[in-house]
């Protein structure tokens, strides 16, 4: 499988070998979009490695309320935790897009990792890098207002998904998935009327344009800086 996996991936951090060997794991299966992969509550315990599309992360808790946890893209690992855990499944993931993924037992898993130890250090980078982006998301709902909760979304998810506007110098980016403004809402901890505030108020400072379930960052540099956050990637 040749082509590039972003470096925030589960895929972007292996050396060559030990990628083509993962590539080839397992059984390649095709979803359409808007297809559920995972299930929450499931006792299944495979994994998925996403070489193609865009899947979401999402919750639902048992009065009815669902949270989007986070996006996953080609290159990243999904189902990990029931795997290792043993338990039901946490969350359900949802195709974004057309998705194609290698459905991978646990047990294939475990020796891969076991044969590989370079892939078994960044699986825990990938783990670390996740835990410390949900420990960073509930820190900002308590420490900053609505408009810099959802500058630091846009500004996160840019930084790991963002395609570059010809042309820009590298100042615009298009944000690389397609999210509607509850998922959006739903990321930064907020309401969806405080949060179609907050985008609005966004785009009134110049840092963002809106159009159907897209978002292009009009300035990166002053996004970041409104966002008080650094260049580093969370995933």
């Amino acid at each position: 499988m040749t082509r590039s996996w972003s470096p925030s991936t589960f895929l972007g951090r292996l050396r060559d070998g030990t990628l083509e060997d993962l590539t080839q794991l397992g059984t390649r299966t095709e979803y359409p979009a808007h297809r559920p992969l995972l299930h929450q509550g499931d006792g299944s315990s495979h994994v998925l490695l996403i070489t193609s599309g865009v899947v979401k992360v999402v919750t639902r808790s048992e009065d009815g309320f669902e949270m989007l946890l986070a996006i996953r893209v080609a290159g990243d690992l999904v189902g990990e935790m029931a795997a290792f855990e043993d338990r039901p499944r946490s969350g359900t993931v949802i195709a974004c897009s057309p998705v194609t993924a290698r459905i991978i037992q646990r047990p294939a898993l475990e020796a891969f990792l076991t044969g590989h130890p370079d892939a078994m250090v960044a699986l825990f980078r990938m783990m670390s890098a996740r835990l410390r982006w949900a420990n960073k998301l509930r820190l900002d709902f308590r420490a900053y207002d609505a408009s810099t909760r959802l500058a630091r979304v846009v500004a996160e998810l840019t930084q790991a998904y963002g395609q570059p506007v010809d042309d820009s110098g590298g100042k615009r980016s298009v944000l690389g998935v397609t999210l509607t403004q509850s998922e959006l809402a739903s990321l930064a901890g907020l309401a969806l009327p405080t949060a179609e505030k907050a985008l609005a108020s966004l785009a009134q400072r110049g840092l963002v344009e809106r159009n159907y379930r897209r978002i292009t960052v009009s300035d990166i540099p002053k996004l970041l800086e409104f966002a008080k956050i650094g260049a580093e990637n969370p995933y």
